[in-house]
């Protein structure tokens, strides 16, 4: 798959950056200023400030699996682990659904860029994901004959 290697890794190494650098910032603000954002009826405020640590730490870890995988040519198990990984900026949406209202407007950033980054990784995926079904299905006719 050298399209995907060659083509597909500086994309995936900025979005991947992007978005450990955007989740970083939104999720250790929510660690350290949890009253900023609107609460979370029946969560103890301590108790969400471990959950949203921990949920940033896992992420991450998820996002580096992803990438080593995808640098070791295992592209089905990394694009799965990349879809998993998104879901970090993807819950960032629930925020727009909760409101947001005391927050500061410097913060709406990493909030819009978990999202964007979020969509960009899905966009890659389907990218790299129609990249390999065009080389499965070229492999399967070359062998039929």
């Amino acid at each position: 798959m050298d399209v995907l290697r060659e083509k597909g890794h500086p994309p995936l190494r900025a979005i991947l950056v992007f978005s450990v650098l955007s989740t970083a910032f939104h999720y250790w603000h929510m660690v350290l200023q949890p009253r900023a954002y609107p609460p979370v009826e029946g969560l103890n405020e301590t108790v969400g400030q471990v959950g949203v640590a921990v949920a940033w730490v896992v992420f991450t870890v998820i996002a580096v699996f992803g990438y080593r995988a995808y640098l070791q040519g295992r592209y089905r198990r990394a694009l799965v682990l990349l879809l998993v990984y998104s879901l970090s900026g993807v819950a960032t949406a629930g925020h727009f659904l909760l409101g947001v209202s005391g927050l500061p407007g410097g913060w709406m950033v990493p909030l819009w860029g978990d999202v964007v980054a979020a969509l960009a990784l899905w966009a890659f995926v389907v990218w790299a994901w129609s990249v390999l079904n065009r080389a499965s299905v070229a492999e399967r006719v070359s062998t039929q004959h």
